[in-house]
């Protein structure tokens, strides 16, 4: 396998090859990183220029906590079937809110 070099602003990634007494915690990510023939160069953020230009890509998601319109209608029949105690909110509110908008009204 070709060794692979990651040019990174963590630096505590290279601090956790040379630490010679960690925890357990610890241990188990630095065992699977030995695993990779890999060379950590650390390199300011701002030099970083792929990180750079991958942390500003357009966020497809932005504007998830706008209003929407809650579709009351399930493809699914088996979520029909479950009864809900108080009629007149539909059982599945809670959780039609919470994938429009994480939230959940109490």
């Amino acid at each position: 396998m070709n060794k692979s070099i990651v040019y990174t602003d963590h630096s505590a990634l290279k601090y956790l090859f040379t630490k010679k007494d960690v925890k357990a915690r610890l241990l188990r990510w630095i065992l699977l990183l030995q695993e990779f023939d890999f060379k950590v160069i650390d390199t300011r953020g701002a030099e970083n220029y792929a990180a750079d230009h991958l942390s500003r890509l357009e966020n497809p998601y932005e504007n998830i906590f706008d209003p929407k319109e809650i579709n009351e209608t399930f493809p699914l029949e088996s979520l029909n079937k479950v009864a809900h105690k108080d009629p007149s909110t539909p059982w599945f509110a809670d959780l039609a809110n919470y994938h429009a908008g994480n939230f959940i009204i109490k």
